[in-house]
This record gives C-alpha cells, sequence and structure tokens, in this order.
C-alpha cells in the first residue's frame, strides 16, 4: 500500500505540473500575441487594390469579442472613410501605385457627402495621369456614384446598373395598433416632426410630404451633377426616364445597355478585368489567372503610418482634436457605431483637460436620438469652447435633430449639399395597453394619492393629468432646442421657430436659411478650426476609446481588409445574397424588415424623449441599420413578432 500512495503521488505532481506548465504557456502565448504588432506589409509596384465588401463609414463599429466568440455580432468588413480616402490621395502621388482599381462587387454603400468625397479622391488620382478601374456585377445608386469618376468602368455579362434615385416605402402603423387594442400616447412639437406619424397616420400627412419632396429632389439632382461632372458621357436621363424601353433596346442584355447608356466602357468577368489591369501594371505571374502586381489596401494603409488616423499620430504642428458622433445618439457607453452621449462627453473632456489641442472639430453623422444624450455632448463641446479654442463641425450626411443639437456650440458649420440636416423638434411615444388587455380579459383598478400616483399607467391608461405633464416637458425641451439654435445662429427665438417645427433641410438650403456657415468637407473644416488658432502647420488628431488588447486583436482579424481582399482574379466572398439585378431588387426591399423592427423598438423601448429625424434614416449612411434593429428588437423583446403574430389571427 505504501508504494501504491508513492506512485499514485508521484503520478498526480508530474499531472500538476504538466498542467502548470500548459496553462504558462497558454498565457504565455496569449500575452505574445495580444502584445504582438505585425510589421507593414511591403508594398508592391503596381496598381493599389481596393476590394470594398461592407460599407464604408464614419467610425467602425466596435467589435465585441465575446459575442463574436460566440457565433453572434456583425461580421462585416467596415471600412473608415477617412482611411479609404487618405490611401487613395496617398496612392495619387505615390511613384509604387501605377493605377487603382475597385472591387464593388459586395459594396453594401455609404451616404452621399461620403461617396462624393472618395470620388474626389479617385480624380486626384486620374489628375496624377493614373487610371482607375472598377468592376462590379451589378452597380447601384451608390456604387455607381464611385463608378463614375473611374477611367475604366466594368461590367459583369450577367450584370448591369440600376439607377433608381432616392425614396421608397415608409410604413405606418396607426391602423394595425388600433386592431391590436394598443394606444400610442404621442407628444411631439412641430408641424413637421414626421418621425411620430407611423404611429398616428396611415400615410403622409401633406406638410411631411411636402419636406420630404423636397429633400429627395435636391439629394437626386446632387447625385445626377455629380456623375455628370465625373463622367459626362452617361446618359442617366435615358436610363430613368423609362428603364425597360431602355433595357429592350439591348434585347433585355442589362450589361450591354449600360455600355449604350454610356454608364460603362467594357463588359467582362472578373479574370478579364484582371487581364486588362495587367496589361496597365504587370502580370503577378505567382497568381491565378488574371492576376496582376498589386498592393492591397491593409497593407498600404500600415505603410503609410498612423499619419493622421489616431491619437498616435505623431503629425507636425499643433494637434487639432476630432471627435467623430456616428449613429443614433443614445444614453451611456454605446459604440463607437452608435454615439453613447457620456461615452462621446468624456472623450471630449479628457481631451480639453489634457490641453494638448489647438481646437476641436466635431464630425456629425447622425439622425439624433436621445434629448438628454445629445444634451450631454453639447455641453462637453461648449466646457472645450470655454478653454477658449475654436469649435468647428463638420456635417457628413446626416446632421439632424439631435446630430443638429451637438452642432449648436460650433463657431462654423461646415456641411455639403447633400447633408441632410434641421429636423428641430422633439417627440416622445409611450403605448399603453389597457384596451388589449381588455379584450382578452385582463382588467386594472388604481388607488391615487394624487393625480399623478401610479403615473404613466401603461397597463391601465394615462389620466389627462400626466398627458398635460409630458406634453409640457417636451413643449419646454423644444423651446430649449430652439434658443440653442438662436443664440448659435445669431438670430431670434422666432426666426429660428419659423424654420424649425421638425422640417429636414437639404445641405444647400440650409446654408441658405442660416443653419449652415459654408460648404466644405472634413479636411477644410480642420483647416479653418487650425488657421483661427492661428497655427501654420497642424495635423488632425481622431479622438478614440482605447480599445483592450484582446478586442483590438479581433478587430484587426475581422474589420480590416488585410486579409480579406480577394486576390487579384480570386472570387470574392459573399456577403450575403445574390449579386445580379433581381436579387438587388430584392434584397434592398430588406431593409423595411430593419424599419418595422426599429419603429416597434421605438415604441416599446422606453428610449425617452427623442430629437430623432425617422426619415433620414433612410438617406445617410445607414447600411447596417435593418440588421442592428432587428437583433435590437429581438434582444429588447423576445417573443414579441411571434405574439403579434398570434393577436393577430
Amino acid at each position: 500500500m505504501k508504494f501504491a500512495r508513492m506512485v499514485w503521488k508521484i503520478l498526480v505532481a508530474i499531472k500538476d505540473g504538466l498542467v502548470l506548465a500548459l496553462l504558462l504557456l497558454f498565457f504565455g502565448g496569449l500575452a505574445l500575441a495580444l502584445s504582438f504588432k505585425p510589421a507593414p506589409g511591403h508594398v508592391h509596384e503596381g496598381a493599389l487594390a481596393i476590394t470594398l465588401d461592407g460599407p464604408v463609414v464614419e467610425e467602425r463599429t466596435r467589435i465585441e469579442p465575446t459575442a463574436l466568440l460566440l457565433g453572434g455580432g456583425n461580421k462585416r468588413h467596415q471600412y473608415v472613410a477617412h482611411d479609404l480616402i487618405r490611401a487613395i490621395e496617398a496612392a495619387a502621388g505615390d511613384a509604387r501605385i501605377r493605377a487603382v482599381t475597385l472591387d464593388l462587387e459586395d459594396f453594401s454603400g455609404s451616404g452621399q457627402v461620403t461617396l462624393s468625397r472618395i470620388g474626389a479622391a479617385l480624380d486626384k488620382v486620374r489628375h496624377a495621369g493614373k487610371p482607375v478601374l472598377v468592376r462590379a456585377t451589378m452597380y447601384d445608386d451608390a456604387s455607381y456614384l464611385l463608378a463614375a469618376h473611374a477611367t475604366e468602368v466594368w461590367v459583369d455579362p450577367l450584370g448591369g446598373v440600376l439607377v433608381r434615385g432616392p425614396g421608397g416605402t415608409l410604413l405606418f402603423y396607426h391602423s394595425l395598433l388600433e386592431r391590436l387594442k394598443i394606444k400610442a400616447h404621442v407628444f411631439k412639437v412641430g408641424t413637421y416632426k414626421s418621425a411620430v406619424e407611423p404611429f398616428l397616420r396611415d400615410n403622409l400627412s401633406p406638410e411631411a410630404r411636402e419636406a420630404d419632396n423636397a429633400v429627395y429632389g435636391a439629394l437626386w439632382q446632387d447625385w445626377q451633377a455629380d456623375v455628370k461632372t465625373a463622367r459626362p458621357r452617361a446618359n442617366v436621363a435615358l436610363v430613368t426616364a423609362d428603364t425597360a424601353k431602355w433595357l429592350n433596346a439591348s434585347g433585355g442584355d442589362a450589361a450591354k445597355a449600360a455600355v449604350a447608356a454610356g454608364l460603362a466602357d467594357r463588359i467582362g468577368d472578373k479574370v478579364s478585368f484582371g487581364k486588362r489591369v495587367a496589361e496597365v501594371v504587370g502580370t503577378d505571374k505567382d497568381g491565378p489567372e488574371g492576376a496582376y502586381k498589386a498592393t492591397k489596401l491593409g497593407t498600404y494603409l500600415a505603410d503609410l503610418g498612423d499619419g493622421d488616423a489616431g491619437t498616435g499620430s505623431q503629425g507636425k504642428g499643433k494637434a487639432i482634436a476630432v471627435v467623430t458622433i456616428g449613429g443614433d445618439i443614445v444614453d451611456g457607453n454605446a459604440g463607437p457605431g452608435s454615439a453613447g452621449g457620456d461615452r462621446i462627453a468624456r472623450l471630449i473632456d479628457k481631451a480639453a483637460a489634457s490641453g494638448d489641442y489647438a481646437a476641436l472639430v466635431v464630425r456629425v453623422d447622425s439622425p439624433g436620438g436621445s434629448v438628454t444624450a445629445a444634451e450631454r455632448i453639447r455641453a462637453a463641446i461648449a466646457r472645450f469652447k470655454a478653454h477658449k479654442v475654436p469649435i468647428a463641425v463638420s456635417m457628413g450626411n446626416l446632421a439632424a435633430s439631435g446630430g443638429y443639437w451637438v452642432s449648436t456650440p460650433a463657431d462654423r458649420i461646415f456641411a455639403a449639399p447633400a447633408t441632410i440636416t434641421g429636423s428641430i423638434g422633439i417627440f416622445a411615444v409611450i403605448p399603453s395597453f389597457e384596451d388589449a388587455l381588455g379584450k382578452v380579459g385582463v382588467g386594472t383598478d388604481s388607488i391615487h394619492s394624487t393625480p399623478l400616483s401610479g403615473q404613466p399607467d401603461v397597463l391601465g391608461g394615462f389620466n389627462p393629468a400626466v398627458e398635460a405633464v409630458l406634453q409640457s416637458q417636451i413643449n419646454m425641451g423644444y423651446q430649449r432646442f430652439v434658443g440653442l439654435v438662436a443664440t448659435a445662429r445669431h438670430q431670434t427665438p422666432a426666426a429660428i421657430d419659423h424654420i424649425a417645427q421638425g422640417r429636414v433641410w437639404d445641405g444647400d438650403t440650409a446654408r441658405r436659411i442660416g443653419l449652415v456657415d459654408e460648404f466644405g468637407d472634413l479636411d477644410q473644416a480642420v483647416a479653418w478650426a487650425a488657421h483661427r488658432a492661428n497655427a501654420t502647420q497642424w495635423h488632425p488628431v481622431y479622438l478614440t476609446d482605447t480599445q483592450d488588447s484582446f478586442g483590438g486583436v479581433i478587430q484587426q482579424l475581422l474589420s480590416d481588409d488585410a486579409d480579406s481582399d480577394a486576390d487579384s482574379a480570386g472570387d470574392a466572398a459573399s456577403v450575403g445574397g445574390g449579386r445580379d439585378l433581381v436579387a438587388r431588387v430584392a434584397n434592398a426591399q430588406a431593409a423595411l424588415a430593419g424599419q418595422f423592427a426599429g419603429d416597434l423598438d421605438r415604441l416599446l423601448g422606453g428610449t425617452g424623449a427623442q430629437a430623432y429625424c425617422l426619415e433620414c434614416a433612410g438617406l445617410g449612411a445607414q447600411t447596417a441599420a435593418a440588421d442592428t434593429n432587428v437583433q435590437t428588437l429581438a434582444r429588447n423583446h423576445p417573443g414579441l413578432l411571434s405574439l403579434l403574430a398570434g393577436w393577430l389571427r
């Protein structure tokens, strides 16, 4: 027995030693991996090959590593606009880069203002005498706005160009809510505050239709002007006047029709495109058929270095802080990808306290959201301004409602003609279910010590006292909003109220009525702020949260195209859905599911007073909104859709 016990102890000791050794090896390897920074890849003489297989955004959505490891989360690639533009502009003057190629096969879009900025960068490449070649199976409005700036536009034999113009379907729920016996209590200010109309009506009000038609018309004119300037031979009028007639003239062949209308130059598949590029930059003999000498976007950005792309920037001259307010403005620490009020206010306060920055530029690309979150961000910007530094706002695709609220401390506001702004108004929607409960045999009763006891009561119903209190709060919020704008724009509250009332404006009209100071992009806003700060040399520093090492590695692997760019002639991985005309039309309708989910979550989510532009969501860089809204609805209200389906039967 003694011998057996001794052997057992030896075996246990060996086992414990091996486990300890393995744990040390595992955590040591993990620490090494997290601290490892890959060296920049080698830039080959040839083309800068850019494959956009996701949306272009102002700020990349933070990836939650645990969600990804468990199989959830959004794994689509996202491309940061200022990184993409920086790479393209650098390629124009880089002797190693002889051409730029764009693969838009799985491009999922961006806002019109962002696309115009990228197009302007492509123009710089062309003006430097370098060709820009672009390919896709099916071009839509967004991808074609980029393609128009190319030297050669290639379309797949099974593809074409589908130009639809801005517009689409809006969903209204008044009759549905009546059928479900759900009362939507709406509190609003503004004749044009159409964000609440889906809960009150079954169609657009005349006022909302008037405002939306004006904005959509301005966007369409701007799109056509951009395309016509970049590609004069493109006959957009022929394509949009009678699309069926245009296609039938080419025997229903959409690719041939695109060439006939001057929208495309050549018809060919990916291999043929690669061979054509190889004629310009040389063949990659180690690659598959049609491969050409190229450097991928991720590798090229790594070679360029940090440049102006973050808090580690080592640029010359004074530092100009740039903070991004992108996506819905929400309470808390959400984002990037959405604008958490606490998170962004903390970034701004930290930058102000450091004393390292000569000016602040606020990049706004948001339809608004929570009033309290917008006010938290606005107050932080005002505190920064109290340090006697200039503040500029650069409006992107959207800077409406809460997006305009956060812009009010600015010394100067820059926008583009296609920017959507205004929507100065607020609202709140709270449902109650007393009639719905009565339908299934549930009664309610209450005991009151004051008129507000137990109010607002979403099960027993609202009484007049609480409705009056809530409406007074919305009225007060609107008056504050108007007052902030009046002070910022040096006008009277009455004058601002005349152009407010929740009405949405395009950037051109907004400049004429005094809501915007001048046209200009982010670079011009930074330059203005630097000059105002008496800087002869400057560099922008983008304020970002420090991400943990593990999250950073996951972000690098899943959100960068360094490893995802397809080989020059290889097949790109599909990001979902087909690529031909029928699939594109069908996929576009999936956005309605996202709209429904977002509207339902807005009704049931208890989001408080909102300075939000509902009609703006389909106009800006909201490419991932449908997926996000459905996920949010499923997370916040599990089983709700099944319950609704059962109730309607």
